[in-house]
């Protein structure tokens, strides 16, 4: 015979199974949405996009109006790195404290692994204690794209390579002054150039 309480038990377990597979649904059907709308948004992106040039040494060069990096899958797979393919080509993330870039503190310029566009200034690198190389600034707002991100289930910030679309990270408001910013970047997304 089943009492009070294991009826309650079993009645429980089934309502939170409900629950569970409703908010599950929710999040799988949202996501779809989002990877949708990404899709659609970037076969409609411009051709042509405009980005700032950076000598090696950093200095400001002209405005250029360059047509958008577009290669196959394979092309990618032959230029970069396994690790390097699957974050920038696929928004992967290296391990925390495993790229060569997060506790790098020489002088230079960091440039977009796939397309070479200057991305980020040694100037405003900063140690954020998170493992991977942090900024709170891009050298030139132009030359970063930044979108929605809801694939941990969470409305957060990418930011890819405005060129070529390469994924590179995430950007949070807990950085330091004077923008409150943290450019939270992957090492395999970048390539770094030291200054003379």
């Amino acid at each position: 015979m089943i009492d009070a309480s294991d009826k309650m038990t079993r009645l429980m377990t089934r309502r939170g199974f409900v629950i569970a597979g409703g908010a599950a649904a929710a999040m799988i059907a949202f996501r779809l949405r989002y990877e949708v709308e990404s899709v659609a948004a970037k076969n409609s992106a411009p051709k042509d996009v405009k980005i700032v040039k950076f000598s090696d040494g950093g200095q400001r060069q002209d405005v250029a109006t360059l047509p958008l990096v577009v290669k196959t899958e394979a092309e990618w797979r032959q230029q970069l790195s396994p690790i390097a393919f699957e974050v920038t080509r696929h928004a992967g993330t290296e391990r925390a404290y495993s790229g060569e870039y997060w506790n790098l503190h020489d002088k230079g310029l960091y440039r977009c692994i796939c397309c070479d566009t200057a991305l980020f200034s040694s100037d405003t690198k900063f140690e954020s204690g998170t493992g991977w190389p942090s900024f709170w600034q891009p050298i030139a707002k132009e030359n970063v794209h930044e979108g929605g991100d809801l694939s941990l289930g969470m409305m957060r910030t990418a930011v890819s390579c405005r060129l070529c679309e390469a994924h590179l990270g995430h950007v949070f408001d807990d950085g330091p002054k004077p923008t409150g910013l943290r450019y939270c970047m992957n090492s395999v997304a970048l390539r770094f150039v030291k200054s003379a």
